[in-house]
């Protein structure tokens, strides 16, 4: 099968968040996906058959422990390889949920619409805490589509440079998938930085994540009073996107290179 790897929210090699990205025929079993994505070992790979329409293609998502419902970067990256590969520059993906996920393309910028999700409050476990090194914060919220919380705090710097005990952070909670720490920024072109830990469900950090903006970008258009926004995640690898809210969807702009083709000789 087709495959590809793909460094997502960036505009150079070897930054950003790496997604594998998959052309199958036909639907594989789950187990034969979980082994391809183990085998690659990224993040998330994304598994791609084509629909009964042109552009459009059934999508699933996978981490090395689990399938995931729905993923910013391994999005961007299918689409990125769909407009590489096909004379396209609109595409729709379905996923498990039966969301559509569309994107299009222009001038190598990628437009892509997902759902505007809810937070509540919540409260952060002392451990949890402790394991992220963090000792204070400004709010602590919880998403319960992706079962993911939320923590604010002050100061970009220390959002930056943490460096979280895993195996205490795995003991600290379980019943999410991951804990999304973000700050606001302070004056460098950007509204606000995050970074995304989740062993629980993937690897231990995510480089960058679209998907988390699905409830960010409302938290942070709550706080700054705009819709429109430049988002940073303060990763080792770095990235960045443009979000947008528009008509209760959330717009996810940004740009991915695909830094390796092949084909993967195992059978369906």
């Amino acid at each position: 099968m087709r495959t590809f790897i793909v460094d997502s929210f960036t505009d150079r090699p070897f930054k950003g968040n790496p997604a594998g990205v998959c052309i199958v025929d036909s639907q594989l079993s789950y187990e034969r996906m979980l082994h391809i994505a183990q085998e690659l070992n990224l993040s998330e790979t994304a598994f791609l058959c084509p629909g009964e329409s042109a552009g459009a293609f059934a999508i699933r998502f996978f981490s090395p422990k689990m399938e995931i419902a729905l993923c910013g970067h391994a999005t961007l990256a299918s689409a990125k390889v769909i407009f590489s590969t096909h004379k396209l520059n609109e595409v729709h993906f379905m996923n498990i949920q039966s969301l559509d996920l569309s994107a299009t393309e222009s001038n190598g910028q990628i437009v892509m619409e997902f759902p505007v999700y809810e937070t509540r409050p919540a409260a952060a476990p002392p451990a949890l805490l402790a394991a992220l090194g963090i000792e204070a914060i400004r709010n602590s919220v919880f998403n319960e589509q992706t079962k993911i919380l939320l923590l604010e705090i002050a100061d970009p710097e220390k959002l930056a440079h943490l460096d979280p005990d895993f195996a205490a952070l795995l003991r600290s909670h379980n019943s999410i998938n991951g804990v999304l720490v973000t700050s606001p920024s302070e004056g460098d072109g950007y509204d606000f930085h995050s970074r995304y830990f989740w062993p629980w469900s993937g690897t231990n950090e995510d480089p960058v994540t679209g998907g988390t903006h699905t409830f960010l970008a409302k938290y942070w258009a709550s706080r700054l009073g705009k819709t429109k926004m430049k988002s940073f995640q303060s990763s080792k690898r770095t990235g960045f996107m443009d979000v947008e809210l528009v008509d209760g969807k959330l717009q996810i702009q940004g740009q991915a290179v695909i830094v390796f083709e092949g084909r993967l000789t195992i059978q369906g």
